[in-house]
């Protein structure tokens, strides 16, 4: 994990809702909730490069990433929950 996100072309998805973003996240990630990635589908397939998800526990990226396997991604990664993440911010 350590090397995806010390990679500049990775990016970094929060798929909480928006108030839980905005209660804290990771640094430089994005917050595109869960229940609307289907409509924003475009938008993760012009993203250069691999796509991390995470959410509080695990349990939503998990389907988030699922979700976009399914819609043809190959490069999506579980980043677990954020206190996972942040172990790995700078």
């Amino acid at each position: 994990m350590e090397d995806l996100l010390s990679n500049p072309a990775t990016t970094v998805v929060d798929v909480r809702e928006t108030g839980e973003f905005a209660g804290g996240h990771y640094k430089g990630a994005i917050n595109i909730p869960l229940g609307i990635i289907p409509l924003r589908l475009d938008e993760f397939k012009a993203m250069n490069g691999p796509i991390v998800v995470y959410c509080r526990s695990g349990n939503r990226s998990g389907m988030a990433m699922n979700l976009l396997k399914q819609a043809g991604l190959s490069e999506v990664y579980n980043g677990g929950g954020l206190q996972d993440m942040l172990i790995y911010q700078n």
